[in-house]
């Protein structure tokens, strides 16, 4: 597992492509964005961490520009990118590609299904705060995890050694055979989060300073949390409030990538996050008004910038 390519070089993307290069990995980031990878090839990825400034060499390009075999794939694109994205770059991919999907939202690993057999799939969840602070620059601050298995529930030995790069690269990475628990506290927590910092424009700190914040990401969490019960997946919420608190505390500046969007004009994620929630809560049965409020809001925002 020597060769990685990174297809979205947004916030989360450049944060790990960082890290592995840094590692010694041949690493490559995908990206549509040309001014980014412009900077990146130039001048290096800038990355701010509490130990300062720091810049990593990286090679980045667009789809059709990449000559690279990847031993691994790790998708970071929006869900809603996620099909034009592998189609991009699928032709790069031989019979001993594995992909790994640490995207935001739900239906990730049913799109990467289409292009790569389901067997060399892995998805997981991640929590380690990134910000994008223009081309070519990003700042992360702050500790997280990795929670990565089988998208087929099955566990491999490549899974082990996918995990130990991880590791090798400075992330706190293990394999759980439950990730789908926790993919689904993740939602909840983005889902909390994400579309609260977008519709009022705060970061994560000012969401829990303030008097409402708290309360209505309670209650999104709580709304998750009857939708996961309902679809037999036994998700934590007091473990997911614990970190919703703790990231009042430690990513208190943190701009989520919803928020990140809206600042730019940019179409959000809230499909596959409030949205997917809400289509779920509608199956089963259970009120999510909290939730659903958000999403609604959020579209009106994007189509107030589209118009």
């Amino acid at each position: 597992m020597k060769k990685i390519m990174i297809v979205g070089a947004g916030a989360m993307g450049c944060l790990f492509g960082a890290r592995f290069a840094q590692a010694g990995y041949e690493l490559v980031l995908v990206d549509v964005w040309r001014e980014h990878i412009d900077a990146i090839n130039s001048a290096g990825l800038k990355i701010e961490t509490e130990q300062g400034e720091q810049i990593v060499k990286i090679s980045a390009g667009t789809a059709d520009a990449v000559d690279f075999r990847p031993d691994l794939v790790i998708v970071f694109t929006k869900t809603l990118h996620t099909a034009a994205a592998l189609d991009s770059v699928c032709h790069l991919f031989d019979d001993r590609t594995c992909l790994l999907t640490l995207q935001n939202g739900l239906g990730n690993v049913e799109t990467a299904a289409e292009f790569i057999p389901i067997e060399r799939v892995m998805h997981g969840v991640t929590n380690y705060p990134s910000d994008l602070k223009g081309p070519g620059r990003v700042s992360s601050k702050g500790s997280g995890y990795i929670k990565i298995y089988g998208a087929d529930g099955q566990r491999r030995k490549e899974h082990q050694v996918i995990a130990e790069a991880f590791g090798k690269a400075g992330f706190n990475c293990v394999l759980d055979a439950d990730v789908e628990r926790a993919i689904w506290e993740k939602v909840a927590f983005n889902a909390a989060l994400n579309s609260l910092t977008a519709v009022t424009g705060m970061t994560v700190g000012e969401v829990g300073a303030s008097t409402s914040g708290p309360l209505l990401a309670q209650r999104i969490v709580a709304e998750t949390g009857a939708v996961a019960r309902a679809r037999h997946i036994a998700v934590d919420e007091d473990a997911i409030w614990q970190s919703v608190g703790k990231a009042f505390i430690e990513h208190a500046e943190h701009k989520p990538s919803m928020l990140q969007d809206v600042m730019h004009n940019r179409k959000t994620e809230i499909g596959s996050i409030n949205g997917a929630i809400a289509e779920f809560a509608l199956e089963a049965g259970v009120a999510v008004p909290v939730t659903e409020t958000l999403y609604h809001l959020v579209r009106m925002i994007e189509q107030k910038h589209k118009s």
